[in-house]
């Protein structure tokens, strides 16, 4: 192993993906996009014999030790990623969000799922194909949308909170899908009770997981300020004790090495056990920290995302024609999945209201990538379908903003002020 080599490389890496993010950002797109972008460049860029990957002695083909080590920072980024937003989802919030949340979810969820898979079964037939596409277009990154709300000062609107509420739903509800799906292309045997069997793992695995953080957790809680308490008493020190970013990490570590043992994604650990502290997450100030673990190391994976992507796959006319029917699909399912959803949960919401949902749950960003990006490391999806799923992604982030600020404003134009009931005054 040459360190010199590895530490360029690295920090070659870093520099591109922060141009790249900070690029994109300055025109109001998400930076996400712009390390995609540069790991396409990366990945594809050449001249002659020369060429960038060449350059930094990274060799995708082969896997050499270079690639390795973006391989691996590329998956504990996604760990840390899927676990930071497990730290934002509370159970109590999960167990709160009304009825219109759950249908929202539950309905942008379904449709989108079986769209997909539909699209997929009549391509090319491939079940393992189908359940991929079906589970990308499952998920919704809410980041992009609670961007839109809290820049346009609309976080009371009874629309956020639905969105926000119907989002905790759809991440659960996602990890499940998803565990179901890698469990099943994993496995040879597709009888109607090998699906059961593995869709009650994934469920009493979440269940537990709620169930721990219902009732066993606050107790732990407790117990540990009580020992705190009690050593500063005696002590006079508040310094000694548990190191809670250790704690932290070694939750997060220990849960997706867990979820992995037992055939499941381990991602879905990392979320999960973001979710066992969540309640303790702004009283141990763990947050913050944890967020600057995983701005260094989800670069690696965007950027591993794009280096995946092989611009001759998206060449094809069948392949572009089928990226062009997934953007629409995946739009059109989960719009009027949580549209339908909106309106059967709660009667007093308008057209209007129903819109602003709709858009709001568009965006699949990053989460869409990772079910992806699992699909495709593990050979059950082609790369050609991953690129397709990739351009997806990034397509409806960029799409979804626009149209939900727009069915924001007129909604709720500016000489109208929301009030914490949700309801409106004149301004």
């Amino acid at each position: 192993m040459e360190i010199s080599s590895i530490l360029v490389m690295l920090a070659v890496l870093i520099v591109l993906a922060y141009i790249g993010s900070k690029l994109f950002e300055k025109f109001g797109m998400p930076g996400l996009i712009g390390e995609i972008v540069i790991g396409v460049i990366i990945a594809n860029l050449a001249i002659g014999d020369w060429s960038l990957l060449g350059m930094l002695d990274i060799d995708i083909e082969l896997h050499n030790e270079n690639y390795d080590i973006i391989s691996l920072f590329a998956e504990l980024g996604v760990i840390f990623l899927l676990f930071s937003i497990g730290l934002k989802t509370k159970v109590c919030e999960l167990m709160s969000v009304g009825r219109a949340a759950m249908l929202v979810a539950l309905m942008g969820v379904l449709i989108p799922f079986v769209a997909g898979f539909a699209l997929i079964q009549v391509y090319d037939g491939n079940m393992h194909h189908a359940l991929f596409m079906g589970a990308a277009l499952v998920a919704t990154s809410v980041g992009i949308t609670a961007k839109v709300i809290k820049d346009m000062k609309l976080l009371d609107a009874k629309e956020s909170k639905i969105i926000i509420g119907a989002a905790v739903i759809d991440d659960v509800l996602g990890m499940i899908v998803l565990a179901i799906v890698v469990a099943m292309t994993q496995s040879t045997d597709m009888e109607v009770s090998g699906i059961v069997l593995i869709t009650a793992e994934a469920l009493i695995f979440v269940l537990a997981i709620i169930a721990l953080c219902l009732w066993v957790v606050p107790k732990l809680y407790a117990f540990i300020d009580e020992r705190t308490k009690a050593r500063i008493k005696k002590t006079g020190n508040s310094k000694i004790g548990i190191d809670k970013l250790i704690l932290a990490i070694v939750v997060c570590l220990g849960m997706s090495w867990f979820a992995d043992s037992i055939g499941l994604a381990a991602i879905i650990g990392a979320f999960l056990g973001g979710m066992l502290l969540a309640d303790c997450t702004t009283e141990w100030k763990i947050d913050e920290k944890v967020e600057a673990i995983t701005t260094f190391f989800i670069s690696f994976f965007f950027l591993h995302v794009g280096m995946q992507v092989v611009i001759n796959d998206l060449m094809s006319l069948t392949v572009l024609i089928l990226a062009t029917i997934v953007i629409v699909v995946a739009c059109l399912t989960k719009y009027f999945g949580c549209y339908l959803g909106a309106a059967i949960g709660d009667k007093s919401l308008d057209k209007g209201s129903r819109n602003i949902i709709g858009f709001g749950m568009i965006p699949r960003g990053e989460v869409g990538i990772i079910v992806a990006s699992i699909g495709y490391e593990s050979g059950a999806m082609s790369s050609e379908l991953y690129a397709v799923v990739v351009v997806m992604a990034v397509a409806t982030t960029i799409i979804a903003p626009p149209l939900f600020a727009k069915a924001f404003k007129k909604k709720y134009p500016p000489e109208l002020e929301i009030t914490s009931d949700c309801g409106c005054t004149v301004k």
